[in-house]
């Protein structure tokens, strides 16, 4: 079972997670999303399968913080979509893509454990 991750590579929380997946020996692909942007297409379905925008997002990060008001409450699709390519640090980090399609976010032991069956 291969999986990719999405995060950027300065990141605390993908490295803990690379370092997990490596020493536990899962073999993955690590993609930079500022270097390699994710389509919207793509962005959508990841936020459809987590259950919306909102978990999607890292409200708690300095980008968010830094947003005016207005760009805080996308009201569709699309304007998510362009809120995410123009500040692609507020996707919560990482996203691990399953072979099988499943999508999940963020890193703990436990968690990727449980996703990878270790």
């Amino acid at each position: 079972m291969s999986a990719t991750v999405y995060g950027l590579p300065t990141c605390d929380t993908c490295r803990k997670a690379r370092n997990w997946l490596d020493r536990f020996a899962v073999p993955y692909t690590f993609v930079d999303y500022r270097a390699n942007p994710v389509p919207a297409a793509t962005l959508k379905t990841w936020a459809q399968q987590l259950g919306g925008w909102e978990a999607l997002v890292n409200k708690s990060s300095t980008t968010w913080r830094n947003l005016l008001p207005q760009r805080k409450s996308p009201g569709s699709d699309p304007e998510w979509t362009l809120l995410l390519k123009e500040y692609p640090a507020l996707i919560r980090r990482p996203v691990v893509l399953q072979e099988d399609g499943s999508v999940s976010v963020g890193f703990s032991d436990n968690g990727f454990k449980k996703l990878f069956g270790r």
